[in-house]
């Protein structure tokens, strides 16, 4: 796409978001805006944006967790475990993308990181203490709060795999937790059921230490497109 082409559609853009600029738009109108915005070359991610009002330096006000969305992604997810025996059949049933157990370890502390997404068994992640520097960094490391440690190997797989499944958390500046919910090609009905399930999700696992408001604002998005100002409060009293 030529500069100029890319200009024009930036003002398009703009020109088609100004009413919505500067109010808090009904959710399934803020989805038919972003889905009317002139598309790209790709299926872009349609993702949701929420500011909270909590502090992530303190213990009791962390924030890290999964939802799963109803009409998934649309992304196409490589699943590894670590997993022996009956578990690590059912993963290989489920459909993950790589399942092992020591040697499996030792690949990993080598370097193979060819994954999107790494469950365990809460049984082997006494063997998987040495791995934390290598998928720490990266986080890619299991952990129960997100669901990736787990004894539902076969059903996490599945649910990972359909793009259903997604890990979120609260990131450390500005306490912003961002969520893909679909694709640009998605319907606005399964877009809608999406963000539904995602603010939901949010206000479940609102930190016991969070005080006063705590949803501060909300914005949906598309990869290339603006972004609309969404209400919260009103998906949750609608729910």
């Amino acid at each position: 796409m030529s500069t100029n082409k890319n200009s024009k559609r930036k003002q398009k853009i703009k020109e088609l978001l100004v009413d919505s600029k500067g109010k808090k738009n009904p959710a399934d109108k803020a989805l038919k805006l972003i889905k009317s915005l002139p598309p790209a070359k790709f299926d872009q991610t349609i993702e949701l944006a929420v500011k909270l009002g909590i502090d992530t330096k303190q213990a009791d006000q962390q924030l890290r967790s999964t939802v799963t969305l109803p009409a998934g992604t649309g992304k196409k997810t490589k699943v590894a475990v670590i997993a022996q025996g009956d578990q690590a059949k059912a993963a290989l049933e489920a459909g993950a993308d790589k399942v092992g157990a020591l040697e499996f370890i030792k690949e990993i502390e080598e370097g193979f990181l060819e994954f999107d997404k790494l469950l365990a068994t809460p049984d082997m992640m006494k063997e998987m203490g040495k791995l934390g520097r290598v998928l720490g960094p990266k986080g890619l490391m299991p952990n129960p709060k997100d669901g990736t440690v787990t004894n539902e190997i076969g059903t996490t797989v599945k649910s990972i795999k359909l793009g259903q499944q997604v890990s979120f958390r609260a990131e450390k500046e500005g306490s912003v937790v961002q969520i893909p919910i679909g694709k640009f090609s998605f319907s606005e009905e399964d877009l809608l059921s999406n963000l539904k399930a995602a603010i939901d999700t949010l206000q479940k696992a609102k930190p016991s230490g969070a005080k006063g408001i705590y949803f501060i604002s909300a914005y949906v998005s598309s990869t290339m497109g603006g972004s609309v100002q969404i209400d919260p409060g009103k998906i949750l009293a609608a729910a």
